[in-house]
C-alpha cells in the first residue's frame, strides 16, 4: 500500500499570500552552502511556499496518486545507505512547472530489524510536529550556487513530501517523494542529504 499523502486536499491560500511565499522561496531557499551538507539547517530560512491547491471542504484525505505514478522502479539514478540496513535509492529527479524539483525514490529496509522513521523528518519542531515519520528533513546542496533548498511547505508547515511512514520491518520498502523550490537551469547536479542516511549526488532531469 502506497504511503505517500496527497497534496491534492490541502487548504488554498489567496493569490496574495502564494505570490509573498513563492517570493521567500526564491530569494531565500537555502543559505551559501559553505556549511557541512549533512547539516539539516537548524537555521533554515522562511519556509517556502506550495503550489496552489483546491480549497479543503473538510473531505476525507485522498492518496496521492500524482507523485510516483510513472517512475520506473528499475531506474537507479543514485543509492545511498542508512543505519542498521537501510537503503535509499533514487529513481528520478526532475524539474516541474512552476520551479519545482521533485526527487522520487524508495526506502528499503536490508537489515534484520523493524527500523523508526522519526529522524527522517528533521530537527524543525514545527515541521516534525505537522509532518511525524516523514521525509521532511532532506536537503539538497547546490555547491556551484552556494545554496542549501529544503522541503517545500505549506503556510500550514505541511511539507509536500511523503508523510506518515511507519516503521520499516525488515524486507519492506517505502517508496518516497519530495519536492524542492527548483536550482537555477545551468545547476545540472546537487548533493542530496536525508537524515541518518549518507550524502549522495543527484543529477537533474528536465
Amino acid at each position: 500500500m502506497s504511503m505517500r499523502r496527497t497534496t491534492m486536499t490541502r487548504r488554498a491560500m489567496t493569490a496574495v499570500t502564494v505570490t509573498a511565499a513563492l517570493a521567500l522561496a526564491l530569494t531565500g531557499c537555502g543559505d551559501d552552502g559553505g556549511d557541512d551538507p549533512q547539516s539539516t539547517g537548524s537555521t533554515a530560512p522562511s519556509a517556502p511556499a506550495s503550489p496552489s491547491v483546491p480549497e479543503d471542504k473538510g473531505e476525507p484525505q485522498q492518496e496521492d496518486t500524482a507523485a510516483g505514478e510513472n517512475v520506473d522502479p528499475d531506474v537507479k539514478l543514485a543509492e545511498t545507505r542508512g543505519q542498521g540496513g537501510l537503503v535509499l535509492v533514487v529513481n528520478e529527479v526532475k524539474r516541474d512547472a512552476g520551479g519545482f524539483l521533485t526527487v522520487q525514490g524508495a526506502i528499503t529496509n536490508e537489515g534484520d530489524q523493524a527500523r523508526a522513521t522519526s529522524a527522517w523528518s528533521g530537527a524543525e519542531v514545527n515541521i516534525v510536529n505537522k509532518n511525524p515519520n516523514s521525509v521532511a528533513g532532506a536537503t539538497l546542496v547546490d555547491k556551484a550556487g552556494k545554496k542549501r533548498y529544503y522541503v517545500l511547505r505549506d503556510t500550514d508547515s505541511r511539507c509536500l513530501c511523503t508523510t506518515a511512514i511507519t516503521s520499516l520491518a525488515p524486507g519492506k520498502t517505502a517508496p518516497i517523494f519530495m519536492q524542492f523550490p527548483a536550482p537555477p537551469q545551468t545547476t545540472t547536479e546537487v548533493d542530496f542529504t536525508l537524515p541518518t542516511f549518507a550524502t549522495t549526488s543527484l543529477k537533474i532531469s528536465g
